[in-house]
């Protein structure tokens, strides 16, 4: 019985991966690769809020991820009010 269900489902799963393809993950249209290198970059910084040790690094790093948070999030919010503006304009 197992065995039996283990092949209809490597039939299945190759079936479809054939047929329909690997789902690809799409991000918004107005985020750019500026923007993706820059929430990298906030991932980094809250690793190592995470890996910090004593007070003072936490602290210090703590300090670092707002300052890169906040431009993430403005470098963000203005690309996406440029991208709608552009879409008014075309539309």
């Amino acid at each position: 019985m197992e065995s039996n269900w283990k092949g209809i489902k490597e039939v299945i799963t190759s079936t479809c991966h054939e047929v329909l393809g690997h789902k690809k993950n799409h991000h918004k249209e107005w985020i750019t690769v500026n923007i993706l290198d820059k929430i990298q970059e906030r991932r980094n910084k809250k690793a190592a809020i995470n890996t910090s040790r004593t007070r003072a690094e936490k602290a210090k790093a703590q300090a670092e991820y707002t300052e890169v948070d906040k431009q993430v999030r403005g470098s963000i919010r203005t690309d996406k009010r440029k991208y709608v503006e552009d879409l008014a304009t075309t539309a």
